[in-house]
């Protein structure tokens, strides 16, 4: 009940299930027919993106054992802020790890952080080294401190938890497809960093006996040149972050078992992705698994890809979307024409992109 309570006036919950009409209109082939398209509204959650589903519930579960100090590491700085409101909300310290170059890219969310009172710690790397940082201070002070993870990555209960407090996103999918035309979506598309909102997308219908809904998970392909085929063989050039897509292999990282970035000696390597928050070198146990049974689809999309997907969102809908789920909804392009007449698919917008119109800008206007 309380957690319900905070979801529905702190955090804003429900978020509408968007029918995207000229988006819609922008795919349909010369006879009107195509998709219809629907976005998950997370954008519009109290901190801009769906990772205070999440935080709000861990806070809660952080003070009922007693934790007085919060320690969190963040990428693109949406769960720093997430977490550095709940627990505002709640009278925690916070503590927020957050590599150097993430700091640079993403400085707006740097100053919201501190005006929540959270102690923003800089550490020279990127997301993976914050995240190592965090955990590591969470194990010099057990006792006294609780370890908020945002990803659905890192030793376990933490996928788990991250993916069960995500799932409110495919539970409101699930009742709102209903109510707006009778039945569930035939297509969920998500941006996959680590796989915190495309699980909260994917896991409710995860046990639908006819799995009669196609999963598809979209990864940062990088410059055009990342990856591809190269005599015969998949080439993986080490500027994208595509984990599940990119052929990355099987290895053991921050505590978690899945696919990772890694060379030929088993050494991690660094991700890149224009979409700060898809930067990291592995993903979730739970999305490797469904990559092997082959009940999701993983595909990759370019840096410049979602770049214009970013513009068309802005320029028909009047949507902001962040350039992590600039990726989603760059795949529609590809994915789009194949698709029978009327195919409802639901884009997750799991975030908003105001974080992210600097770089947009400099991106697409600077000389």
């Amino acid at each position: 009940e309380e957690l319900a309570t905070a979801l529905r006036d702190y955090v804003g919950r429900e978020t509408p299930l968007y029918f995207a009409e000229r988006l819609t209109s922008h795919y349909q082939n010369g006879c009107g027919e195509g998709p219809h398209i629907y976005l998950k509204r997370e954008d519009l959650n109290h901190g801009g993106a769906h990772k205070i589903n999440n935080a709000v519930a861990q806070a809660m579960i952080a003070k009922r054992l007693g934790r007085k100090t919060i320690v969190a590491a963040t990428g693109a700085g949406q769960h720093g802020v997430a977490t550095a409101a709940v627990c505002a909300k709640l009278s925690l310290d916070c503590t927020i790890f957050m590599g150097n170059l993430d700091v640079e890219r993403q400085p707006s969310n740097v100053v919201l952080m501190s005006l929540l009172g959270a102690k923003v710690i800089t550490v020279d790397g990127s997301f993976k080294d914050a995240t190592s940082e965090a955990i590591r201070n969470w194990v010099e002070n057990l006792e006294s401190s609780y370890y908020l993870a945002g990803t659905a990555v890192g030793p376990h209960p933490c996928p788990t938890m991250v993916a069960e407090f995500q799932s409110v996103i495919g539970k409101e999918t699930r009742k709102q497809a209903m109510e707006k035309w009778g039945g569930k979506p035939d297509v969920l598309v998500a941006c996959v960093g680590t796989g915190s909102n495309a699980l909260g997308l994917f896991r409710e219908f995860l046990g639908d006996e006819d799995d009669d809904v196609r999963l598809i998970g979209v990864e940062g392909g990088g410059s055009a040149d990342s990856i591809g085929m190269e005599n015969g063989r998949l080439r993986r050039r080490r500027r994208h972050s595509a984990t599940l897509a990119g052929g990355g292999e099987v290895g053991v990282y921050h505590g978690a078992m899945s696919y990772l970035l890694q060379d030929e000696d088993g050494q991690i390597y660094g991700p890149h992705s224009i979409g700060v928050g898809l930067e990291y070198p592995g993903v979730s146990p739970e999305l490797s698994f469904l990559k092997d049974i082959g009940r999701a689809e993983f595909y990759t999309v370019t840096d410049q890809q979602a770049l214009d997907a970013y513009q068309r969102l802005c320029r028909l809908e009047g949507i902001f979307p962040a350039l992590e789920a600039s990726h989603a909804l760059a795949f529609l392009d590809k994915l789009c024409p194949t698709l029978p007449n009327a195919t409802k698919v639901v884009v997750n917008c799991s975030g908003s992109g105001d974080k992210d119109a600097a770089t947009v800008f400099k991106c697409l206007y600077s000389s």
